[in-house]
């Protein structure tokens, strides 16, 4: 992911622990991913707001290959695709009747990682299932960790014209949550906030999903695909606020019907489809009470007062048609697709009476996408793509209420973007492929977080900040120079800034909410201007190669408050900038096979030099906006195969 330009990634406990954003989307959560589609072997990771809570299902160690769209992709699937589209690939069971894989990872802080995973292909199936379990204590003081993902994946291939996909998983983490640093208290990046370990802040999830993937191929004209899920889970986060405690039910179904029309040299393709997403969530919250004395042993335990905040049941049902339409010409390519969604929310607070128990807020929106392009030759092909994204407030950011306990923040309104990007992009045989991407973005109505007086010192709430101009220009190339030597690289450069700010009077704390809003001209946060990732691989023999890798990343802004920019502010709280940073990673390999069993060992050091850096902000409004990465790490993995 570190080689595609326009995305960001903030990488902790060795990849078990991921941030990112595209083009500036999705900078504004501290856990979980807004505003860009996961979609893992095919089953969407987003809820039906758009929100996907984390990447605990995704075992890297199984994955096979990554694609990445950049851009808003709404018009193929909704809100969840504002940004961009992430689609990850597990790895199927293989070519041989039985094979399987063991590996063992230790490294820095405890790290340890240990991967067990079964596979073959037996007439018309092949099958695959994994355990894995990991853990460590984190370079900070409560940021301990440790989860199990099980993996099972069974393709059928009953005849030529049937495949059948059965996915079963299951993630269970347990995560410390050591809350970002104001600046006064980098002198110390490895110390907590002080109200994480009194008030024991962590997030708990236990995770199920059971999936049901088909492709029904008629003849060569017609198919059918259909996917469908169910993700029953469960989720604990506490803080010093409140301990919040949530049961989740999200199935969801989508449909798609292909027809092709090829005559001679001219290719349609026509898709027309229908997707549809339930979440229901149970959620009651306990006031939460400190207990200076507790010691951070990983434990679950956490101090609850028998103080009821919330007692609530949110609803949740989207509703999306769309069509899509691609024409090859010989050299020529034409893609357009047309999306209608809508998306219903309801919530019924338990605590109050009957008339005023439930508030809902509901979304539609169109989206279209419109893309060109055309090889001139292998070394040069031109494309340009005009779409049409929005982003629907998520669960999170409805649930938080700043008037009340209960009820959903209604004054919220989904954030829309328009953009048009254009590049080249080619390849030379197998030595050399390259792209060169230039984009300009319109976003409206844009998400800012403030506070709200009388409702604690850190609970923080989501309002629509204004609107935002960003241009950006992405690049990556990889090199072959010689069959043992290959060379990869990934540049963006961004410049986001704010062009106006909107205001809701509505908030009760109108003093501060007004000097909140970002004023026009103002960096988006969390955006560096510039960002390179380069790496090397040499192949010494037949049984070692050796990496190195740099990850450069210049300085960004933390703040979009108006008084922090102005310096109305205390700086040595609100800090505006953060410095950029240089680390250097580097690894090496051996493998060897014995008879039917191969087996590996590999050695990794990340931040080579030790340096000190950020890994990550949040624009807090608090100031508990410094999230510190970590020292030099090493890890070891061994690796066994048959």
């Amino acid at each position: 992911l570190r080689l595609v330009p326009g995305v960001r990634i903030d990488n902790q406990h060795n990849s078990e622990k991921v941030h990112i954003s595209i083009r500036g989307q999705g900078i504004l959560t501290e856990r979980g991913i807004r505003g860009i589609g996961i979609m893992l072997d095919g089953i969407p990771v987003n809820d039906p707001s758009g929100f996907a809570p984390d990447l605990y299902d995704v075992d890297w160690t199984t994955v096979k290959n990554i694609e990445v769209l950049r851009g808003p992709s709404a018009s193929l699937y909704g809100g969840s695709g504002a940004a961009g589209i992430v689609y990850i690939t597990t790895e199927n069971g293989g070519s041989k009747p039985l094979s399987g894989t063991f590996s063992q990872t230790a490294g820095s802080h405890s790290f340890y990682k240990s991967f067990v995973q079964l596979g073959g292909k037996q007439d018309k199936m092949d099958y695959r299932i994994s355990f894995s379990r990991a853990g460590g204590r984190g370079q900070r003081d409560h940021q301990g960790f440790r989860g199990n993902i099980l993996y099972e994946k069974i393709n059928f291939y009953p005849s030529d014209k049937i495949k059948l996909t059965q996915i079963i998983s299951y993630s269970g983490y347990f995560q410390q949550n050591p809350e970002g640093l104001n600046f006064n208290q980098l002198d110390d990046p490895t110390q907590a906030n002080p109200d994480a370990i009194p008030f024991n802040e962590y997030q708990k999830t236990n995770r199920t999903t059971l999936g049901l993937l088909g492709k029904f191929k008629f003849n060569s004209h017609h198919d059918i695909q259909l996917t469908s899920w169910l993700r029953p889970w469960r989720y604990k986060e506490t803080s010093n606020k409140a301990a919040e405690y949530r049961n989740y039910n999200s199935p969801g179904i989508n449909l798609q019907y292909n027809l092709h029309l090829p005559y001679q040299q001219v290719k349609n393709n026509i898709s027309i489809g229908i997707d549809l997403k339930w979440q229901d969530i149970g959620m009651y919250k306990l006031k939460s009470a400190s207990d200076p004395l507790r010691k951070d042993n990983m434990d679950e335990s956490n101090i609850e007062t028998d103080t009821l905040l919330a007692n609530q049941i949110i609803a949740q049902r989207s509703a999306g048609v769309y069509a899509l339409y691609q024409l090859k010409a010989g050299k020529f390519n034409l893609l357009g697709s047309l999306r209608y969604d809508k998306m219903f929310n309801q919530l019924t607070d338990k605590m109050v009476g009957k008339d005023t128990a439930t508030t809902a807020k509901n979304f539609h929106q169109v989206s279209p996408r419109l893309g060109i392009s055309y090889d001139f030759s292998d070394m040069i092909a031109g494309y340009m793509n005009w779409s049409y994204g929005f982003m629907p407030p998520s669960t999170e950011e409805l649930a938080n209420n700043p008037l009340a306990y209960s009820g959903f923040n209604t004054h919220l309104v989904s954030a829309t973007a328009q953009s048009l990007e254009t590049g080249i992009r080619g390849f030379r045989g197998k030595k050399f492929n390259y792209e060169l991407t230039g984009f300009i973005m319109f976003t409206k109505n844009d998400f800012f977080r403030f506070k709200q007086s009388g409702r604690g010192n850190q609970e923080v709430f989501y309002g629509n900040a204004g609107n935002s101009k960003r241009i950006g220009i992405e690049s990556r190339f990889s090199w072959n120079p010689f069959d043992k030597w290959k060379i990869n690289a990934a540049y963006t450069w961004s410049n986001f800034r704010y062009t106006s700010a909107t205001i809701d009077p509505v908030y009760t704390d109108t003093t501060y909410v007004l000097t909140t809003p970002p004023a026009p001209g103002q960096w988006l946060p969390n955006s560096p201007g510039n960002q390179l990732y380069m790496e090397t691989i040499y192949i010494i023999n037949k049984n070692f190669r050796i990496n190195l890798a740099v990850e450069s990343q210049s300085k960004w802004a933390v703040y979009t408050d108006a008084k922090a920019y102005s310096g109305e502010l205390d700086p040595a709280i609100y800090h505006n900038w953060q410095k950029g940073f240089t680390l250097l990673h580097a690894g090496i390999t051996y493998q060897w096979n014995i008879k039917k069993i191969h087996g590996s060992c590999y050695v990794y050091m990340r931040n080579l030099l030790n340096t000190e850096y950020m890994a990550f902000t949040e624009p807090d409004p608090d100031g508990n906006a410094y999230h510190p990465g970590p020292g030099r790490e090493i890890f070891a993995t061994i690796k066994f195969g048959f």
